[in-house]
Parts: C-alpha cells; sequence; structure tokens
C-alpha cells in the first residue's frame, strides 16, 4: 500500500466498498455511565463525524483522519516498530471503519472505536508477520521503536527503553505505550484493549516497576556506598 498524505489514498477504496458486518473486530464500548464535564465538549463533534460516517459521507472520514490520523500512524508505528507497516495499518483501519460503521451502537467514544480496531489491525499485522519470520532471524519485531511526544531523549536512554520494552508481556507494553507514550486516559485504554479502567491503572503500574527494576543501576552494599 502506499504512504498516506494529504492525497489520502483510502478514499477511493473507502467510496468503492459495501459495508459488511460482522468484522473481526468487536469493539467493547466504555462501560462507565454518562461522561464526565470535561469530555461533554467533544460529544457534538463525535456525533458528527459518526452521523456522516454512516451516511458514507467522505468529508467525515477525511475530518476523522485529520484529527486523528498522525496519532493514529504514531500509535501504529509504536507498535509496529517500522513507518511503512504504521501507514498500511492506519490505512486497512479506515477501510474497517467503513465496513462495520453500522454495528457501532453510540454507548461509547466513536474515536475510541477507532483506536481498538487500529489496535486490532496492529494485532493482526503482528502476528502475520511474526509467523512469516519464525525461520528468519529478524529482530525488528521484538524491539518496536518508540516515538515519544516529547522529542529530544538521549539516544542511550532511548535505546535502552526501547530494549526494555521488548521484554515486558505485550500487554504492559502496549498500555504502557498508549498511556506514556500517546497520552490516552485509563479509560480510553480501557475501551481499546477490552479490559477494565482498574485492570489497564494495574497493568500500568506493573510495566513501571518492570521497568525500573530494569533501567536503575544497580545498588552497591560495600560500606563506601552507604
Amino acid at each position: 500500500m502506499g504512504t498516506m498524505g494529504l492525497a489520502l489514498p483510502w478514499r477511493a477504496r473507502i467510496s468503492s466498498l459495501p459495508r459488511e458486518r460482522g468484522t473481526r473486530v468487536e469493539p467493547s464500548e466504555d462501560r462507565a455511565g454518562s461522561p464526565s464535564p470535561a469530555a461533554m465538549g467533544a460529544l457534538s463533534e463525535d456525533a458528527a463525524l459518526v452521523a456522516a460516517c454512516r451516511a458514507g459521507e467522505m468529508g467525515g472520514y477525511e475530518r476523522l483522519y485529520a484529527m486523528h490520523g498522525a496519532r493514529m500512524k504514531n500509535l501504529a508505528r509504536n507498535v509496529l516498530g517500522n513507518t511503512v507497516d504504521a501507514e498500511d495499518a492506519v490505512q486497512e483501519t479506515f477501510l474497517k471503519v467503513q465496513r462495520s460503521i453500522a454495528s457501532f451502537r453510540g454507548q461509547s467514544s466513536f474515536v475510541t472505536w477507532t483506536y481498538r480496531i487500529l489496535i486490532n489491525t496492529c494485532y493482526d499485522a503482528r502476528r502475520s508477520r511474526m509467523r512469516k519470520k519464525e525461520v528468519a532471524n529478524d529482530d525488528s519485531e521484538e524491539t518496536p521503536r518508540i516515538e515519544p511526544r516529547a522529542p529530544g531523549a538521549h539516544p542511550t536512554l532511548k535505546m535502552a527503553l526501547e530494549r526494555a520494552l521488548a521484554k515486558l508481556t505485550r500487554h504492559q507494553r502496549d498500555v504502557f505505550l498508549l498511556y506514556e507514550v500517546e497520552g490516552f486516559r485509563h479509560a480510553e485504554i480501557a475501551g481499546m484493549l477490552d479490559v477494565s479502567e482498574t485492570a489497564s491503572k494495574n497493568t500500568l503500574f506493573q510495566a513501571k516497576k518492570t521497568l525500573r527494576q530494569m533501567l536503575e543501576p544497580p545498588r552497591s552494599s560495600s560500606p563506601e556506598a552507604r
């Protein structure tokens, strides 16, 4: 697939694809009750996106891409480890959103639902790549490249973090990336990963604890160090 950009190469494919029910993606919508006051401002925009996409209007998909395309590609790149696969995953996500828009029940944020589709798509791509590389000795899968929100981290520290992240469980790594790198809230992560908000918090705690143990220098027990 080509590189996604202002030309939006998925546009023609979306307009020509029939909508389908029963796709593999089964978004688990937020379990919380009414949205918080801070989230109320986004509801009208979210509802407008849903209405436009359900009506088959390309403007709805273009608005969704303009608002979230860059962040989606950054998340996919952190999960998959390279830009080409990330752009393919985002493109495939928009096609899946078009196919399954009729199944969206509106019990959660449309954007959260879209990100869940993206994460599922990345998981599929990651599993497929792992199967293809079972024989080849290629470690690109095990070490995703982290693209932090605030650039400027020391290269040595960044490499150490990447190696440490590769040793986390997949679930711990994904929660850490979503919260610490992408800046999602635990309520949003819960909807994306189909877990409870408490489970997301606990997983992040365990991920940070494990990372600290791997990254902190060992403490000397000699009298001089006391």
